[in-house]
């Protein structure tokens, strides 16, 4: 049998060629034109390009602050979410009263301009304040007084998160040192005074090292005022010890009704 070759001629394989050529020409001016109009449309329309972007980038930061509470207003304990709680969260405030039971504060959240304003607005601007336990700390009345004194209405703390007990908050008080960038603790403060007495943290497990640390921190302050004789560990004078020893014996006491009814 004999083989049949069929050679194409050069002319035909060169036309191909200059086919897939013009293919791939026309393919990427194609999309050389996508690009310019794209382009042209951006140039064109830069305002609204900006506006739109502007625009996704205010509605992420709604979001996102919405979903963390960052700009929350809470009016009640109960509204305050459990992670806030469990994660020692330092939420701002501003001092109502103090009261027997502790003291009343509202909460500021955190300020961001225009959303701060739009979200007020639907959420409504009425506030009402949370009542606040210094946690760890039982207060004397001269304590009571200091606080009367130091942490007047109005006055901007911040509350460092450590349980919730019913309707009150057991916080770790902070407050800035007047004509100071500093602030100082407030637990701490009335322990170091000696105007008061440290106590069981309430709402924290005993064998946490939340527990611990906080116990260390203020049994440290009240030692300070113990080893300084402040406030409730302040020892009365020797005059003082001596008109109390002689006012309690019973023979003076004897002795002073006599001359009275004399």
């Amino acid at each position: 049998m004999h083989r049949i070759h069929v050679n194409m001629p050069s002319s035909s394989r060169e036309d191909e060629e200059m086919t897939v050529r013009q293919q791939r020409y026309q393919g990427h001016q194609s999309s050389n034109n996508i690009v310019s109009s794209i382009s042209k449309f951006a140039d064109d329309h830069l305002t609204l390009v900006r506006n739109i972007s502007t625009g996704l980038a205010v509605v992420g930061v709604i979001v996102i602050a919405r979903s963390i509470k960052l700009i929350t207003t809470f009016h009640a304990v109960s509204e305050i979410p459990a992670r806030f709680i469990e994660r020692n969260v330092s939420l701002r405030g501003k001092v109502h009263s103090i009261t027997e039971r502790g003291l009343k504060v509202e909460h500021v959240p955190i300020y961001l301009p225009v959303l701060s304003g739009i979200l007020s607005r639907k959420q409504g601007v009425c506030t009402s304040p949370m009542l606040v336990h210094l946690a760890g700390v039982e207060l004397t009345p001269e304590g009571r007084e200091w606080l009367h004194k130091n942490l007047a209405p109005a006055q901007t703390v911040w509350l460092k998160l450590i349980s919730r007990e019913d309707d009150r908050l057991h916080c770790l008080v902070s407050q800035s040192r007047e004509r100071s960038m500093f602030s100082y603790c407030v637990n701490e403060e009335v322990l170091r005074l000696g105007l008061a007495r440290s106590a069981p943290v309430v709402g924290v497990r005993p064998n946490s090292r939340l527990y611990w640390r906080l116990l260390k921190r203020l049994h440290r302050a009240e030692v300070k005022a113990e080893r300084k004789g402040r406030g409730l560990w302040k020892e009365d004078s020797l005059w003082e010890r001596a008109s109390k020893a002689v006012g309690d014996n019973a023979l003076f006491r004897l002795m002073r009704r006599i001359f009275k009814r004399t």
